[in-house]
């Protein structure tokens, strides 16, 4: 973070220095919540959880070398107190931004966030330093703790913006006000708590309504394959660049294909020209976000060579998310644990498939949560089209849902046993290491309540005795 004084973060929250000898002190390291991470010159925020209260740490902190506590309390060291924590945090990080004046880029949407995010950061951090979102810390306090990690060097702030309900995102834009906002999708993830698409598309749409005008320097990117994200373009007074595989789009994509190893390769368009991409990463449903992130990087003045060589040279910064890591036997496992929802879970086996050509492919998948009455229908959805794209066995692993992805598999056609239902990690474990061969290919993916990543990684230990740890 920029140094500030402890006065002036005072100031700044509206908060009252207790214990403080020297209120010209200097905070010159990082903001943390997480009392392991303080350090010399850091700033300590102590939230109250359910389980664990962060004012405890105060002292420990300080003796860590932390500047100060910021705090609902009187912790009988160096402390800023303050109403509301979080608010304080916010208001300390929309402080930072606008005294830094560096050029936010928000995003958000149903599927694909962190990938795109991760796409982005890459592309950008080739052009001017760059700090973004690290792995999915895209709520009210993960990303203010990220805006302050921004210095008087940071040329580009990249912030994932997640939202469970109308007015998150509207909340965030407070917080961080993006100058180019963008809209991957419209998806079922937490449809649930929205209460449908169109709900959904009205929280999405909060981030480009939160842009500043085109006279301004504001830009909307919106996707242009998807009807609810398009429609956004009367929602702002900012710039419209649309992104997509439709001819109307500014930057779009030809001769999409994925290589032998399922990794896409295709033509990419932008204004400023056109350029060859192979990406590292695999999967159809990523050239989406490479688009994405490409009209992110045209509009901040990147050529399409500039671009095209950074997207093919991107690799994933964030755990789980489809991890291929290969077992000295030739067995392939693919890691994509981190969550799911049914537009992630239907791209994830459409990339198995790819992966899989002439091998055994494998999809263990668990539970997609928050999908509200569409549940059912959701999963029975998935497990159909494990058969549609002839994956060749699909193991369910957990409660209701499972049976639900089992079921439908079951439905779609006559798999008898390429289609198994299975209690828990364990089980899934135990089946695959009596009848997985050299070559097969598997696919693990779940929402992240459930837990798989932990069948991947006994999947992937060097011995083939031992037991998945208990969640």
């Amino acid at each position: 973070m920029i140094t500030l004084s402890l006065a002036e973060i005072a100031e700044v929250v509206g908060g009252r220095m207790h214990d403080i000898p020297d209120a010209s002190a200097q905070v010159t390291g990082p903001v943390v919540r997480d009392s392991r991470e303080a350090g010399p010159g850091s700033l300590f925020v102590a939230f109250v959880g359910e389980r664990v209260d962060g004012h405890d740490f105060a002292a420990a902190v300080v003796e860590s070398g932390a500047v100060a506590v910021l705090g609902s309390r009187p912790v009988g060291v160096p402390a800023i107190v303050v109403d509301d924590v979080q608010a304080a945090l916010g208001a300390l990080a929309r402080h930072v931004v606008h005294r830094l004046g560096t050029t936010l880029v928000a995003l958000t949407g149903s599927a694909g966030k962190t990938s795109t995010k991760d796409l982005i950061a890459q592309v950008l951090r080739r052009k001017a330093p760059t700090v973004f979102t690290p792995g999915s810390l895209n709520n009210e306090i993960g990303l203010p703790l990220t805006a302050l990690t921004a210095t008087e060097e940071t040329r580009f702030l990249v912030l994932e913006m997640g939202a469970r309900g109308i007015g998150h995102i509207r909340y965030l834009c407070e917080l961080t006000p993006p100058k180019v906002g963008l809209v991957l999708n419209v998806g079922s993830a937490h449809i649930g708590e929205f209460g449908g698409r169109e709900q959904i598309a009205q929280a999405k749409g909060e981030l480009v309504e939160a842009l500043p005008p085109a006279e301004e320097g504001g830009t909307a990117i919106l996707n242009a394959d998807d009807t609810l994200v398009r429609a956004m373009a009367s929602r702002t007074k900012a710039k419209v660049l649309l992104f997509g595989e439709s001819d109307e789009a500014d930057v779009r994509v030809e001769n999409v294909r994925l290589t032998d190893t399922g990794q896409p390769s295709f033509r990419l368009h932008t204004p400023s020209g056109a350029s060859d991409v192979t990406m590292r990463l695999y999967g159809e449903h990523h050239v989406s976000n490479a688009l994405a992130a490409a009209a992110v990087a045209h509009e901040l003045g990147m050529s399409a060579d500039e671009i095209a060589t950074a997207l093919s040279e991107a690799g994933s910064l964030s755990r789980w998310r489809m991890e291929v890591t290969e077992r000295p036997d030739g067995v392939t496992v693919v890691n994509d644990a981190y969550n799911a929802n049914p537009e992630s879970m239907k791209a994830a086996l459409r990339a198995l498939v790819a992966m899989g050509k002439g091998r055994r492919t494998w999809a263990v998948l668990g539970k997609m949560a928050e999908l509200g009455d569409e549940a059912l229908a959701e999963h029975d959805a998935v497990g159909r089209l494990a058969v549609r794209l002839n994956v060749s066995k699909l193991v369910a692993v957990g409660g209701r849902e499972a049976q639900w992805l089992q079921l439908g598999a079951y439905n779609e056609g006559s798999w008898g046993e390429e289609s198994v239902h299975v209690s828990d990690a364990q089980a899934a474990v135990d089946l695959l290491r009596s009848e997985l061969r050299p070559g097969d290919v598997v696919l693990v993916k779940a929402s992240r309540s459930v837990g798989l990543e932990s069948v991947a990684t006994a999947l992937l230990e060097t011995g083939t005795e031992g037991e998945v740890a208990a969640r």
